[in-house]
């Protein structure tokens, strides 16, 4: 992982002129580099690195690294580059090692750049994520990293907070566009297991969503989905709370997965 807020303007620039003679577009870009950075309402001058969010510092990122890409290539390496982000592979822990030195040295010393120790490190593939994913210890297939589904859980729950007070209909159409923005992306798992339990999970949510809703006609709607007049009755008047009668095979009955899906919920696993 490679820190780009110590870029050196000169270089990078030398390494543009390579790729362009147009003496307006380096200007501009040359501009764009030295603007400065808002501190506490003051500009402060920034003598070295890219600006981070900016549309273009992937493509200055790009060309910046492109030596580190054709010097990995020289020296036979498998690798794979994501803007500051590169994973090599090698065979062992020793030759890990020994790539790692050289390669931190190449990028400090030719790029003159510094190579972030908090986010590298030598390991198994199973270990490392790589763009929110990871490979399962069994059969190397691919799979979605804990990080990247631990963020969305976290938007499932904002979006099912069931303080929100709104319609199970209005709340599937967001939750629709979140999951479908995220199945494109992590769609290529291998790994399913960790996706169906996202699905079961998402159902349990809406299912609590929907009983905190329908609050004292609770036993009616139940019976009016054909749960028996003692399940109906236990689940309405337990003591339990919301979360726990979720689970309930009350609710279940009530409201099975092909409720959701009828309202557009998308599976991530199907």
């Amino acid at each position: 992982m490679v820190s780009f807020d110590r870029v050196n303007h000169d270089r990078l620039m030398v390494r543009l002129k390579q790729h362009t003679h147009d003496p307006a577009l380096l200007r501009l870009i040359n501009r764009y580099l030295k603007a400065g950075v808002s501190v506490d309402g003051s500009v402060q001058a920034t003598a070295r690195g890219v600006p981070q969010g900016g549309p273009l510092s992937p493509v200055l990122a790009n060309v910046v690294l492109d030596e580190l890409d054709w010097e990995l290539e020289r020296r036979g390496h498998r690798f794979a580059r994501y803007a500051d982000d590169c994973n090599i592979m090698v065979k062992s822990k020793t030759a890990g090692e020994r790539v790692m030195a050289s390669v931190t040295r190449f990028v400090s010393d030719t790029l003159r750049l510094t190579v972030n120790p908090l986010k590298s490190a030598v390991d198994r593939p199973a270990k490392r994520k790589f763009l929110g994913f990871t490979v399962s210890r069994n059969g190397a297939r691919l799979k979605v990293a804990d990080k990247a589904i631990d963020k969305l859980k976290d938007r499932i729950r904002e979006l099912t907070r069931r303080t929100r007070g709104h319609r199970l209909t209005d709340v599937v159409a967001e939750l629709r566009v979140t999951l479908l923005g995220w199945k494109a992306y992590f769609g290529i798992a291998e790994v399913l297991s960790p996706l169906r339990d996202i699905d079961k999970w998402l159902r349990r949510k809406l299912r609590c969503y929907i009983w905190k809703q329908w609050g004292r006609s609770g036993y009616r709607e139940l019976r009016k989905r054909g749960v028996s007049v003692r399940e109906a009755w236990n689940t309405s008047k337990s003591a339990h709370g919301p979360w726990r009668l979720s689970k309930t095979p009350a609710l279940s009955l009530a409201l099975p997965a092909r409720v959701f899906s009828s309202l557009g919920l998308p599976s991530l696993a199907g």
